[in-house]
């Protein structure tokens, strides 16, 4: 499976402007150009929550994807907002559990300047 391809295809995730950097063993990393259109604030342009959740899902996605070589349902994403995400943002996920019917990734989210935006663990469906 052509893992690059297959997330480049995702509508949802190209709307956004997501791209995947890295992909392997277990990790991944993508960034996100924050546009205007995806503020939640007119005056500062601010990464709007549901952003950084895709991001933080479609990486995570990804770095299971590179160990089972096939699309993983998002199960369950808990996510913690710690800071406001001012400027481009980029996501780095690590798989922590992997079995036969799920899969466990932990996901950082930091912006341009390496403020920590958010944590987020993923459960994904593998089997």
């Amino acid at each position: 499976m052509d893992i690059e391809a297959f997330f480049e295809g995702m509508p949802f995730a190209s709307l956004l402007g997501i791209e995947l950097t890295t992909v392997e063993d277990g990790h991944a990393e993508g960034e996100l150009e924050l546009r205007d259109e995806l503020s939640w604030n007119t005056d500062r342009v601010m990464a709007h929550g549901g952003v950084t959740f895709t991001l933080a899902d479609t990486v995570g996605g990804a770095a299971l994807v590179s160990l089972v070589g096939q699309p993983v349902p998002t199960i369950d994403m808990r996510i913690d907002y710690l800071n406001a995400g001012r400027g481009d943002l980029r996501a780095e996920a690590d798989v922590v559990r992997l079995g036969g019917d799920v899969g466990t990734v932990d996901v950082a989210v930091y912006t341009e300047d390496g403020t920590h935006i958010a944590e987020a663990r993923g459960v994904y469906k593998t089997g």
